[in-house]
């Protein structure tokens, strides 16, 4: 009975590992790229070996960036006043998409979740306290997803800010969206609709 080689079975194993990427999707896309030229196919190589040599975290907000800031962060026009803090890079170019929202960013890089035992430890929830205390912004928008979890990291991080004395108007994004859905998937009417339609929560 005929077999893969062993390069071949090496990296459909690899490619089954990427989220949403079973064993059939993983074969399909392995006999694509060894259908495809040497230079397409290390093109991808390129591709991949450039985001983890060169893409790195802003050291302000944690956005993924090529250089120690952001583009977001050295964007003299924002509004240095507001801050929206997101879970994730993606929620934060859905935001970004809507024009309707022309603050400062805060990334956690995820959220709170006790039963995958993510704490705050884990997020850059420090951080951010830590830029608050400055006193140099107006509102804090909670743009975490309306799950339990996101709701959760949005309640803890409000309660650190009455803690350690941070007085900053904290606001969320109106539910328009709807509960349990997430920003990555919700259209940009919808999120231009959560911005305009914030309320306050503290």
């Amino acid at each position: 009975m005929a077999e893969l080689t062993e390069s071949v079975n090496r990296l459909i194993e690899e490619l089954a590992k990427l989220p949403g990427i079973g064993k059939k999707s993983a074969e399909r896309m392995t006999y694509h790229l060894l259908k495809v030229t040497k230079e397409e196919a290390f093109e991808l190589v390129n591709a991949i070996r450039a985001i983890k040599e060169k893409v790195r975290y802003c050291s302000v907000c944690f956005n993924l960036a090529e250089e120690e800031f952001c583009e977001i962060c050295r964007d003299v026009r924002r509004d240095t006043k507001t801050i929206c803090v997101v879970e994730q890079p993606r929620d934060l170019i859905a935001l970004e998409a809507t024009g309707a929202y022309h603050g400062l960013y805060h990334v956690l890089l995820g959220r709170l979740a006790p039963l995958e035992r993510i704490t705050s430890e884990h997020l850059t929830i420090e951080p951010l306290l830590q830029r608050l205390k400055s006193g140099n912004f107006d509102e804090l928008i909670m743009g975490t997803n309306p799950t339990v979890e996101g709701d959760g990291t949005a309640l803890y991080i409000t309660n650190q800010l009455i803690e350690l004395g941070i007085n900053v108007r904290v606001t969320r994004l109106a539910r328009g969206i709807t509960t349990g859905s997430v920003l990555e998937f919700a259209n940009k009417e919808m999120l231009s609709d959560a911005l305009s339609g914030r309320q306050k929560i503290r």
